[in-house]
């Protein structure tokens, strides 16, 4: 991890194979009654998801400057339990569940503490300049080998890498 500096935002940090991302709810967003926005959820858990690609040592921008390619998002399922208000200090945590040729699947909780207020799985699928799937690249195949949780093949997750 990259600490972050006084000019610099937090990064979060990687905790074994999970990612820890912290998030503070702003006045913008949240509802007159002070509850933050729905679509606020997806926004945190992408900053989270970006920040757990650089702590891991991807250059997921340098990817897609370079013309080789990079992720987007093919199917999210998110499941809302708690409202988070005004104020609230939250952590984005992040954890790496399946590896595949071109794809990964990501588990995601937004908390306060230990109340969770939501969850979701989604899968990031690699993608050409031209919108194409594509086959990750190998480095980051390994990098996800480590992140994967020890758990990840007993929960039918069968980490392929680039088979």
């Amino acid at each position: 991890m990259t600490p972050a500096g006084p000019d610099l935002p937090s990064q979060g940090r990687l905790d074994g194979p999970e990612h820890r991302y912290p998030v503070r709810v702003y006045f913008e967003d949240t509802d007159v009654s002070g509850v933050a926005y729905h679509a606020n959820y997806l926004r945190w858990m992408e900053r989270a998801r970006t920040e757990m690609l650089r702590c891991a040592g991807i250059d997921h921008g340098g990817s897609i400057a370079g013309g080789e390619g990079g992720y987007a998002v093919a199917s999210v399922a998110i499941r809302y339990r708690a409202p988070a208000r005004l104020d609230d200090a939250l952590f984005v945590d992040s954890r790496l569940m399946d590896v595949r040729a071109a794809s990964i699947a990501i588990q995601q909780t937004v908390r306060r503490g230990a109340v969770v207020l939501a969850e979701a799985d989604l899968v990031a699928a690699f993608v050409a300049p031209d919108g194409r799937p594509r086959r990750q690249p190998r480095a980051w195949c390994a990098i996800y080998q480590r992140l994967l949780p020890p758990d990840a093949v007993t929960r039918g997750h069968r980490p392929q890498g680039d088979a």
